[in-house]
């Protein structure tokens, strides 16, 4: 035991393969980079998303989260977001990512932080090893609000990163409570997450910034229209997510959303933002769902035709081209697209077509 208190930092890393010696990355992304054998369905995995490693998992304790606190099992055992992220040495993924550069398919990377007193020091760390060796590939970090203040948001440009994004999540402040914050047991805290998106916002810029939301974990369609509102006015992105119940989470129980819904809210979400869609468009039950759009059935019907509200949301290579596409990011290998990582198109539209019911109960006036 004492030999082992004597370790270094650096000793430490190398015998627990922590960040930032070592990373996780997407499932998706280490197929992309060749480091597991696989094929991606349709598309290629235009980010490679890159994830802290610790062994203790994350300090926080979302309730929907598989790196929750209290989440039972070993850290490097559990799934995020019900996928498995493998673990490799920074320095190889570098690499990889480096010799993908040299063909011009990577088109960007997020570095994402989870809760721990390490992980700022560490993003710098990573970053750097990544910048370093493939310096024209565009770089996100994806940070913890909690943890985050001005002076590192700007260390952060400084080091090369140009996006910054947020896991808000949870949309309103009551559920932001309920699943992040005091009553889950967790540091989070509302006030300060906007605090810090919106000065990541001054630092950055327009749209440079953006905020994770998550359909199903409790909110009602009225509310993410609302949320949708909010950041088109201070000129921050929204990037959706839909609810997948962890096992062994605190939300392990709660039913996923139809996919009715989903498509209807990606819907929404289009015309708010692409269309300049006015609020009274959007027509809602008792309950707070969207029941119909009263806007031209061309323009319903032209937007769906489009199909770039049923893809995944995210950050854009060096072109300004979507490149986050996220494959298997909201579905696992077999499930049913919640994200298109492509653009759908013929049986693709029909499909979505079928599960928005545009012809039941949601009418386009």
């Amino acid at each position: 035991m004492n030999e082992q208190l004597k370790l270094s930092s650096q000793e430490q890393a190398e015998l627990l393969n922590i960040s930032p010696d070592y990373v996780r990355i997407s499932m998706a992304a280490a197929i992309e980079l060749g480091l597991k054998p696989g094929r991606i369905h349709g598309c290629g995995c235009g980010c490679i998303n890159l994830l802290q490693n610790y062994p203790e998992g994350c300090f926080a304790n979302c309730s929907y989260c598989g790196l929750a606190r209290e989440r039972p099992g070993l850290a490097e055992e559990n799934s995020f977001i019900r996928v498995d992220w493998p673990l490799f040495s920074t320095d190889l993924i570098a690499e990889k990512i480096a010799e993908k550069e040299a063909e011009s398919s990577v088109g960007r990377v997020c570095i994402s932080q989870v809760q721990d007193h390490r992980a700022n020091d560490d993003l710098i760390g990573i970053t750097r090893k990544v910048h370093t060796a493939a310096p024209e590939v565009p770089l996100s970090g994806l940070v913890n609000a909690t943890t985050m203040t001005v002076p590192f948001l700007e260390q952060l440009k400084e080091e090369g990163i140009d996006i910054i994004g947020y896991g808000l999540d949870a949309v309103t402040e009551e559920l932001f409570i309920k699943t992040r914050g005091k009553e889950a047991s967790g540091p989070h805290d509302w006030d300060y997450h906007w605090e810090m998106v919106r000065a990541a916002r001054k630092i950055y810029g327009p749209l440079n910034v953006n905020c994770h939301l998550i359909v199903g974990l409790g909110e009602t369609d009225q509310d993410m229209v609302n949320m949708f509102y909010k950041l088109k006015a201070e000129e921050i992105a929204g990037y959706l997510f839909s609810f997948n119940p962890e096992p062994g989470t605190t939300l392990q129980d709660q039913t996923r959303q139809p996919i009715q819904r989903h498509r209807r809210v990606q819907l929404a979400k289009y015309l708010i933002e692409e269309k300049d869609a006015e609020r009274d468009v959007f027509q809602f039950d008792e309950n707070g769902f969207i029941t119909s759009i009263e806007s031209e059935e061309e323009l319903i019907q032209d937007t769906i035709d489009e199909g770039f509200p049923f893809m995944t949301n995210g950050c854009p290579d060096r072109e300004g081209v979507m490149a986050c596409n996220r494959p298997y990011g909201s579905y696992r290998p077999g499930e049913e697209f919640r994200d298109y990582p492509f653009k759908p198109t013929g049986d693709e539209l029909n499909l979505i077509r079928e599960q928005m019911q545009l012809n039941g109960e949601l009418r386009a006036g």
